[in-house]
């Protein structure tokens, strides 16, 4: 029966970040929201989110300060909106994070999806993929994708997803400054400098599908780098330090401020991080996951 719990009382999750290969942001709507287009890829670097039943709803986030621990984290709110949130069916959410806040790499969405995912299987009465992509659609734009993984085309506000071929694993340096920028406070500025128009993402799905890395180089771009400068000028040096160690392309990771650099291979992008570490606060070397749509894989423990 719905509600009634399963044997297992905990559950760990894997929540991996997400990149933005390309991220084209249209005119400001009148409802306020911007229609985009952008082809997205989970990567290999995750937080971790145990879950457990639990007389109140709870989270702790390691390292402390790593996250909020009331419900503006959207794993609180996953929680809170996931049909079977009642006084019976409360949980403890622990949240081991890698993911840097407020970078661009989807952290917090990721988080979001593996509590959708974990809580999935901690009730009975599951729910299809599709179900929870529905639920996670109210959470935010990225969230769905973090449920459904892999390498997708988002469309519309970012809900709308197609997934996209991607045989050969993608290897990207991320330059981590210790910055923070405020996704809104980056898609103001993009409107106040006139904003941009929705452009074509087909010769980077094309270049993903045939594995060719040097047409996806000179083909991913980010139109919010512009606005995420002019809010930041100093996120430059970071940049600049990529394209200087080798990276074959170097583009912003969602609303910034952390650096993308695009790698031949695992060889290539281990080489360009050691050249180019001094202008971060960290850099870690991930890269795309599985070659076909992935979900979020709960464990029972």
């Amino acid at each position: 029966m719905e509600g009634r719990s399963r044997k297992s009382l905990k559950v760990k999750v894997l929540a991996p970040a997400k990149v933005n290969v390309f991220l084209s942001v249209g005119p400001r709507r009148p409802d306020g929201l911007h229609n985009l287009r952008s082809v997205m890829q989970s990567v290999s670097l995750c937080d971790a989110i145990t879950i457990e039943r639990s007389p109140t709803l709870t989270v702790d986030v390691v390292p402390a300060g790593g996250a909020p621990r009331d419900d503006s984290n959207l794993a609180v709110r996953a929680a809170q909106i996931f049909p079977t949130f009642d006084s019976e069916h409360r949980v403890a959410i622990s949240i081991e994070k890698q993911i840097p806040m407020s970078a661009g790499l989807g952290g917090g969405s990721a988080d979001a999806a593996a509590t959708l995912v974990g809580l999935n299987r901690l009730w009975v009465g599951r729910r299809s993929r599709k179900a929870l992509e529905e639920i996670a659609a109210d959470l935010g734009a990225d969230v769905p994708f973090c449920i459904r993984g892999g390498t997708a085309v988002a469309s519309g506000t970012g809900a709308n997803l197609s997934t996209v071929p991607c045989p050969k694993p993608i290897w990207w340096v991320v330059g981590i400054s210790g910055a923070q920028l405020s996704t809104a406070d980056v898609y103001r500025e993009f409107d106040r400098l006139g904003g941009g128009e929705l452009e074509d993402c087909s010769t980077v799905i094309d270049a993903l599908a045939h594995g060719d890395t040097q047409r996806l180089a000179s083909s991913i771009k980010n139109n919010l780098e512009r606005a995420a400068i002019s809010l930041a000028p100093q996120i430059e040096v970071g940049r600049d330090s990529l394209v200087a160690a080798g990276a074959l392309r170097v583009i912003l990771a969602g609303s910034g401020p952390t650096w993308l650099g695009l790698a031949r291979d695992e060889r290539h992008a281990f080489l360009v991080a050691e050249r180019g570490r001094g202008a971060f606060k960290k850099v870690r070397v991930a890269h795309s996951l599985v070659a076909r749509p992935r979900r979020l894989a709960a464990t029972e423990l």
